[in-house]
């Protein structure tokens, strides 16, 4: 297959494939491993401990690994995120993207040094909104993903569908894409790629503690549930004991304050870094149900190659044999 596409010539990246910016374990080693195989690695920003310095060292890092385009995620909304931004374009950051919030405040600062910007969105108005403010790649996210989504409940495949149709710049799929026929599906819908998160965890170079990974490759696509629903900010994690109480202070109907403290950055990386998942959450998509091993990162992307060759020989067999 031909797999030059808007986005790749965007990006300037080999395969129409990019890695969410996925709190406490987009780190360099990830990043660098999805680069060094086709795609796009990004480095997550906001849930860096040391600020601009730490991001920085980062960036270095990543570059002492690869060689490729690379991006740096920002959640919105978690802390201030000027300080980072001005440090991402200092470092020459090629690839920005913004998540989770209005990306307006930020949009002249993020591109103000050359770089293409990407913005997260969970509706069409959303995305035509960040095509207005200049970004260069809209990313659309169905409620299959993991982490936070949009709280319409609008699925990849109808959302991608809406978005292609809505802006002109190049779309990227994300939510439920775990393999070569989700690749072959989203590039099927119009979108020039598709976003891994939750697959991207469940790999060799993730710093995801190893009983998170486990957990994803025993959870089928039915475990997940949804927390923050009362907060107006919705996402999908695994189950575990600490997401029970959360869910049960949830449906009690007590006061966000103190459902806040339960859903805490800390918790997060406690359970996904160090591994204490009963006392914490962990994000993670419907995709996790097509999760049955933990490979490299070249090894998962060689393969979602082949498979989306397979499937399109097959469905271009199937096709001419209907003629």
């Amino acid at each position: 297959m031909n797999w030059s596409t808007p986005l790749t010539k965007t990006l300037g990246i080999r395969y129409p494939i990019i890695q969410g910016g996925l709190a406490y374990l987009a780190r360099a080693e990830l990043a660098a491993a999805v680069s060094n195989a086709g795609g796009l690695g990004q480095i997550t920003a906001t849930t860096i401990d040391g600020g601009p310095q730490q991001l920085a060292e980062e960036i270095g890092h990543y570059r002492a690994l690869a060689a490729g385009p690379f991006g740096v995620n920002f959640a919105i909304g978690h802390r201030p995120i000027e300080d980072l931004l001005d440090a991402a374009v200092a470092e020459g950051a090629p690839v920005i993207s913004l998540t989770g919030g209005n990306p307006a405040p930020y949009v002249d600062r993020a591109k103000r040094g050359g770089a293409r910007l990407m913005v997260l969105v969970a509706g069409v108005r959303a995305a035509k909104k960040a095509e207005s403010l200049g970004a260069d790649v809209v990313i659309a996210v169905g409620q299959e993903g993991g982490g936070h989504i949009g709280r319409d409940d609008v699925g990849t495949f109808v959302l991608t569908r809406r978005v292609v149709e809505s802006v002109s710049i190049p779309v990227v799929a994300s939510g439920g894409v775990a393999d070569g026929w989700g690749l072959l599906a989203g590039l099927a819908l119009g979108a020039s790629g598709i976003e891994m998160g939750t697959r991207l965890v469940a790999t060799a170079e993730s710093m995801a503690h190893g009983q998170y990974k486990t957990a994803l490759v025993a959870a089928t696509e039915s475990d997940t549930q949804i927390i923050e629903r009362s907060l107006g900010r919705p996402g999908r994690v695994l189950p575990s004991r600490h997401v029970a109480a959360i869910l049960a202070a949830e449906q009690s109907g007590v006061a966000a304050e103190e459902i806040l403290p339960l859903v805490s950055g800390e918790i997060n990386r406690g359970a996904a870094v160090e591994g204490r998942l009963d006392e914490g959450f962990v994000w993670a998509g419907q995709a996790s149900g097509l999760i049955d091993d933990i490979p490299t990162v070249k090894a998962l992307i060689h393969r979602m190659l082949a498979e989306a060759e397979e499937r399109s020989q097959i469905l271009y067999q199937w096709i001419f044999s209907q003629t």
